[in-house]
């Protein structure tokens, strides 16, 4: 009897729980940037662009800024836009970026207001690829690092 209560109790929470269409293949998405810019990522087709979810409090999002920023740097057929998913104030996501500079724009998404056309993370880091047609090539669940941006490219 134990099992079947936790059974109902289980499927009842799932069906409570809100239903989420999948994420498109060709996403959109516009936010404005820590600095005041717009960003629209529409305009950056005809390139990679790695759309990067981090948060000044996780270590491995820290370690992995980097290699990306690096990567964007030395591959000119690739963009980058990082996502603080962070509810911290944006002064302090700017000072964070002080210390830890990156070579592509950041802007801030809070967990209360997530973007529309990307799944919300469910742990971080996570990166997704998308490719110069506008479509998600590649998710990437944890730190990515320039071998697998290169791996996931072909070159």
């Amino acid at each position: 009897m134990k099992l079947f209560a936790s059974s109902l109790l289980l499927a009842a929470g799932l069906l409570a729980a809100p239903v989420h269409a999948a994420m498109p293949a060709q996403p959109s998405l516009k936010v404005t940037t820590l600095d005041g810019k717009p960003y629209d990522l529409a305009a950056e087709r005809g390139h990679w662009v790695i759309v990067n979810f981090w948060a000044t409090w996780c270590v491995p999002c820290i370690k992995e800024m980097p290699g990306i920023s690096q990567f964007v740097k030395t591959h000119p057929n690739v963009r980058a836009i990082g996502i603080a998913y962070d509810d911290t104030d944006a002064s302090d996501i700017r000072a964070f970026l002080v210390k830890h500079p990156v070579s592509f724009p950041v802007a801030q998404v809070t967990m209360d207001k997530p973007l529309k056309d990307f799944d919300e993370p469910l742990g971080l880091p996570t990166t997704w690829l998308i490719g110069p047609d506008g479509k998600v090539a590649k998710h990437f669940m944890g730190p990515v690092t320039p071998a697998l941006l290169s791996a996931a490219i072909g070159g």
